[in-house]
């Protein structure tokens, strides 16, 4: 069974940080509105024209892929084990990633893709969990959650193909839960590098070793604890924040 990682403390999370996930929030509600009003959702809209769906295909067809901000995602489904209907894969290629950082394995040099996290969606396109996988799974460039996290505010999809309000939304899904990723980051790197005394060449491409972690997440109850800790700490500020006006007027 995979193990299920806490959710980072708030008061781990700088008031910009705080401020950054609540600004993505809206974007996300946002996103939500717009395809609402038309009935649709973001699982329908990366299917939208696709044919029929099958396991393990990707959709689109060639995944989604932005120049400009290297950044890449595709959807399907292959997780017998879990009930949902597929999850999304988040990349950044080379020109995204820390130019200092050399894969430990697989592609190298300007071919270089690193994976963020997958985001697994229920079948009414709403996100139920994030995850990081092994690096066989995606053949993905194996580098040190460091660096990898140093590459999430260059994850961006800044076009409309193939759906403007999904391409919003997985954007903002990364700046809202930054923290939930960082972890699963982390938490990869220790599962991978524990390894059972087996070289991390050998571990990484182990296939009884698939998801390295998970972490559920809920839109709604992560932005109620973060109104809630901005306005604790707005709270808290307000003695100094009198005593040095006070102080001001003097």
């Amino acid at each position: 069974m995979t193990e299920i990682i806490r959710i980072p403390e708030l008061t781990s999370l700088s008031s910009r940080q705080l401020a950054t996930c609540l600004a993505a929030i809206d974007e996300i509600r946002e996103c939500y509105r717009v395809l609402k009003k038309g009935g649709l959702n973001i699982v329908g809209e990366v299917l939208k024209d696709q044919g029929p769906f099958y396991e393990m295909d990707h959709y689109p067809k060639e995944d989604v892929y932005d120049r400009e901000t290297a950044s890449q995602y595709y959807y399907h489904a292959h997780r017998e084990d879990h009930a949902e209907h597929g999850h999304f894969h988040l990349f950044v290629r080379d020109s995204a990633l820390p130019e200092s950082a050399e894969p430990v394995l697989g592609p190298v040099g300007e071919d270089r893709v690193a994976h963020l996290v997958a985001i697994s969606m229920d079948a009414w396109g709403y996100p139920t969990d994030l995850f990081t996988v092994n690096r066989w799974v995606t053949d993905e460039s194996w580098l040190p959650a460091e660096s990898v996290i140093a590459a999430l505010d260059q994850f961006a999809i800044d076009h409309a193909h193939p759906s403007w309000p999904v391409n919003r939304w997985l954007t903002a899904m990364v700046r809202c839960f930054r923290p939930h990723v960082e972890a699963l980051l982390k938490h990869r790197d220790t599962v991978v590098n524990d390894g059972q005394g087996q070289a991390l060449e050998w571990v990484l491409e182990d296939r009884s070793l698939e998801i390295t972690g998970s972490m559920p997440i809920e839109v709604e109850s992560w932005a109620a604890k973060l109104t809630a800790e901005q306005a604790r700490r707005a709270r808290k500020d307000q003695p100094f924040l009198r005593a040095l006006s006070a102080s001001a007027m003097r």
